[in-house]
């Protein structure tokens, strides 16, 4: 008879599976802290997610209302269409090279984002950038339903004609449609994320291609409409000459650099899931270069023959399908962009926070609870009172997103630099004080210098130049374009600095059992489901010389 297989190693504070993977694809161990591990954050025992899996995923984060109107928008800074399309593909492949770094700490280890956080700003020291970017995405997740919802409404006007009678009823601001339309919307994405990890994979796998198959479509009808010879690509309000344009174009650059800063910071939560690092290499170059700069073609073409078809040009790609105004175009063009809306809010905004709350309290919140703590933190919100509002977005978001370069600086210098791409695996999730990452009471004192010598310059440069703007004293708002660079610089080089008079990150020279090394070629360095678990009373090794262990 075959012989049975063991059971996966649990313990009695494993809340569910392995973010809505299979029961047991966290490798838990019996010496796993319960206040650092849960299947969720655990290491993976099985990474197969392909090339194409994370080709979907940038293609379902690039693929939304924000990145066409984001696109669109730079024609009003004046740039003409090649060099908009020049500051498209410089800005994506910095993402791409960013990406790659970020990538390679996960991967390697299987665990998310704010785990590998711990090795680099100690075990309690990873829930600062945990919380910051948590809040970040809560914020953010209800602004992108709310833009979902918008496109749900223009459906609901076209084939409930009495629906339009919702629109005189409000609560706190928002129509009773409104309401309808975005509850709708809640649930959906709620249950969608609900069902874990590999149904949002075949989520995005669909969603990506559908929304390139719509838009390709409503490219060629508008251009047909509109006669190809009719077509201006020199869609700027104002002409800038040759070198006055140039610093306008590393403006428009560094706005896209901080538009995909934000699931650039946490791709680690997806990285994990890739079967090779090559593999998710190959997913970012087509998932992004590629990708971004097909999509951006898209945008220039279908924005171009909105002015000759409408009279005016239309960077919305909402109010485009609304404006034609046949009805297979709004039901087909609206459901379309709500999948594309859901999609980016699932990888961008719940994902994220699902892992960051899950990982300040992993007994009491699991990878599905801090997802709920998100959804519902975001109606609080009321997304749809502030979005229009240009200065509060400014001033909320504009402070927690500052933070998001010097968090990201520090934690490339820490991987690369400072641990030399070794990382103990099992040492993040002990809390012995003589663990390697407890460093002074569980937190890096380097990393929390770091962030306060990059974070202060960054949220300064992020927020107080359009408040001095706005006071009327004078205009340097144009730097608040670079805060993501400054941040990420400052954060890189201090925490690089202090490493060098202070280390505190050990390397682990000379040791190789439980280290994973991001220098070997090859595939993740997990530990397979067929490997035992390492007795508990074995204790993680102490850290190298140089780091603190008090």
């Amino acid at each position: 008879m075959p012989s049975t297989p063991t059971p996966a190693v649990t313990g009695p504070y494993d809340i569910v599976e392995a973010a809505g993977m299979p029961a047991g694809s966290g490798n838990m161990k019996p010496e796993y802290d319960e206040r650092l591990a849960n299947e969720d954050l655990a290491p993976l025992r099985k990474q197969k997610w392909s090339s194409y899996n994370i080709f979907a995923f940038w293609m379902s984060d690039v693929h939304s209302v924000g990145g066409y109107v984001t696109a669109g928008s730079l024609f009003a800074l004046g740039l003409q269409s090649w060099q908009v399309l020049v500051a498209l593909l410089v800005g994506i492949v910095i993402v791409q090279y960013f990406a790659n770094l970020v990538a390679k700490p996960s991967q390697k280890t299987g665990v998310p984002y704010p785990v590998v956080n711990r090795a680099i700003f100690g075990i309690r020291g990873a829930n600062i950038p945990a919380i910051i970017r948590g809040l970040i995405a809560i914020a953010w997740y209800g602004v992108q339903t709310f833009l979902a919802a918008e496109s749900l409404n223009i459906v609901f006007l076209k084939f409930v004609p009495g629906s339009a009678s919702l629109l005189d009823v409000s609560f706190l601001g928002l129509s009773a449609l409104g309401w309808i339309s975005y509850g709708i919307l809640w649930v959906a994405q709620f249950l969608l994320f609900w069902n874990g990890m590999e149904v949002i994979r075949r989520f995005i796998d669909f969603a990506g291609p559908a929304v390139y198959v719509v838009m390709i479509l409503l490219a060629i009808y508008l251009v047909s409409q509109a006669g190809i010879q009719n077509i201006s690509f020199n869609l700027s309000t104002k002409q800038l000459g040759f070198w006055d344009s140039i610093p306008v174009m590393f403006a428009a650059i560094a706005l896209v650099v901080s538009y995909f800063s934000g699931p650039m910071l946490n791709f680690g939560d997806f990285a994990r899931y890739g079967k090779s690092f090559e593999a998710v290499k190959k997913g970012n170059f087509w998932g992004l270069p590629i990708n971004f700069l097909f999509f951006s073609l898209l945008t220039v073409i279908t924005a171009s023959a909105t002015v000759p078809v409408f009279g005016q040009l239309i960077t919305d790609p909402i109010k485009t399908v609304e404006a034609i105004d046949g009805w297979f175009a709004i039901l087909l063009g609206g459901l379309t962009f709500v999948t594309a809306t859901v999609g980016i809010n699932i990888v961008a905004n719940f994902i994220s926070p699902a892992f960051d709350f899950s990982n300040v309290a992993p007994k009491k919140i699991s990878w599905r609870a801090g997802g709920m703590i998100a959804a519902v933190g975001s109606v609080f919100l009321t997304p749809w009172n502030w979005y229009s509002n240009d200065d509060a977005i400014h001033y909320t978001l504009g402070l927690l997103g500052a933070l998001i370069g010097p968090l990201f600086g520090i934690l490339i210098a820490g991987y690369y630099v400072a641990a030399r791409q070794r990382i103990k695996t099992d040492a993040m999730f002990t809390m012995d004080a003589k663990g390697p990452y407890w460093y002074r009471k569980g937190f890096n004192p380097n990393a929390m210098k770091a962030l306060l010598v990059a974070g202060i310059p960054a949220v300064f440069l992020g927020v107080f130049p359009k408040l001095f703007a706005d006071m009327g004293l004078f205009d340097i708002s144009w730097i608040s374009d670079y805060s993501w660079f400054i941040g990420c610089g400052l954060g890189y080089a201090s925490f690089v600095l202090f490493e060098r008079f202070d280390p505190q990150v050990p390397t682990f020279d000379g040791e190789s059992a439980g280290v994973s090394d991001g220098t070997i070629d090859g595939g993740a360095d997990t530990i397979d489901s067929t490997v035992p678990a390492i007795s508990a009373e074995i204790p993680v090794a102490a850290p190298a010389s140089g780091a603190a262990s008090s």
